[in-house]
């Protein structure tokens, strides 16, 4: 059985018997006026993070969710969005797809904004996307992409970048492990299924993003996850796996390669009112101003000692030099 069969099973059985806490971290659901989340949606939250951000989601936007789940985050993109077919789920597993619309139906009763005509389900596979070329704004997963192996996600990634449109976004939300993590436990299908063992170093993570073709993206989270203890695992150490979320935007890529913010910040406290690189960055005196990574090591190179650069912080809430 291969490691995608073992995956499907694993969700096949969570979408019949909803299990609390399958593969995910306790994470702060958005709270919104009017929008009740059933019970159900929440048992079956199995993502590890949040891929719903009010400021990706102005102006009625087509959404894409691959990997519906419980329908949970299905249903907020559709309190943004509230046109018929306006937001589309995509699962491989029938019985998901089924126990995602069972839940919008106890969601129609709850909300009485809500139509189930909102949201579209289609059977489809995250590495051949039911979608048309550049007719989506906003594309999510949430703890989908890490169970794949390199050459799926690189072909997952391509294919979301295939359907948004230009300046359109993608948001992720993965588990990442800087650690080295044993080749026994990546060949075990069932963590890999489970969102533990597939996890990436962050930045080979953005590397593959990039590679895409994205030219820039936000890492606006990172938080603790998981620890995989010797005991339980055959590990040599303690592996702490961290949950990422991520926003990767359909612009052009830079001549010098793409804009990655993690979370920098330079603050300029120098005698004049303002520091202008000559290159489009203006810092004003003693006004903290986001940089993306390449900004921040090219203020670095100049050596001035009147600008202090943060190292990252992995939160990144917008704005900023690019």
């Amino acid at each position: 059985m291969s490691y995608l069969e073992t995956t499907h099973n694993v969700y096949k059985e969570a979408a019949e018997n909803p299990q609390v806490g399958l593969c995910c971290t306790t994470t702060p659901i958005w709270k919104l006026p009017e929008l009740e989340i059933p019970q159900i949606m929440l048992e079956m939250n199995y993502g590890c993070g949040s891929t719903v951000n009010p400021r990706d989601l102005s102006g009625n936007p087509r959404v894409l969710y691959v990997g519906v789940g419980g329908g949970m985050e299905l249903l907020q993109f559709a309190y943004f969005s509230r046109e018929k077919g306006s937001v589309v789920g995509v699962d491989v597993v029938d019985e998901m797809l089924e126990a995602c619309a069972q839940n919008f139906r106890e969601a129609e009763k709850l909300n009485p904004w809500f139509d189930q005509s909102f949201v579209q389900l289609k059977k489809g596979d995250a590495l051949q996307l039911p979608v048309e070329d550049s007719s989506i704004d906003v594309a999510a997963q949430n703890c989908l992409f890490n169970i794949f192996k390199k050459e799926e996600l690189k072909q997952a990634l391509h294919e979301m970048y295939r359907v948004l449109k230009p300046h359109g976004r993608l948001v992720l939300s993965d588990p990442t492990c800087e650690q080295f993590m044993p080749q026994h436990l990546r060949d075990d299908e069932r963590l890999r299924a489970l969102c533990l063992s597939g996890s990436l170093p962050l930045q080979e993570y953005l590397d593959m993003i990039t590679e895409v073709g994205f030219g820039t993206v936000e890492v606006r989270a990172k938080r603790p996850y998981r620890v995989l203890d010797p005991t339980r695992y055959g590990c040599d150490e303690l592996i702490l796996i961290e949950s990422v979320e991520v926003c990767a935007i359909k612009d052009p890529m830079p001549e010098d390669g793409p804009c990655i913010f993690t979370g920098r910040t330079a603050i300029y406290f120098g005698k004049d009112e303002f520091f202008d690189d000559d290159n489009g960055h203006i810092i004003l005196r003693d006004q903290p101003l986001a940089v993306c990574d390449k900004t921040a090591g090219a203020l670095a190179a100049l050596g001035r000692e009147d600008i202090y650069i943060t190292p990252s912080t992995y939160f990144y809430d917008g704005g900023g030099c690019c």
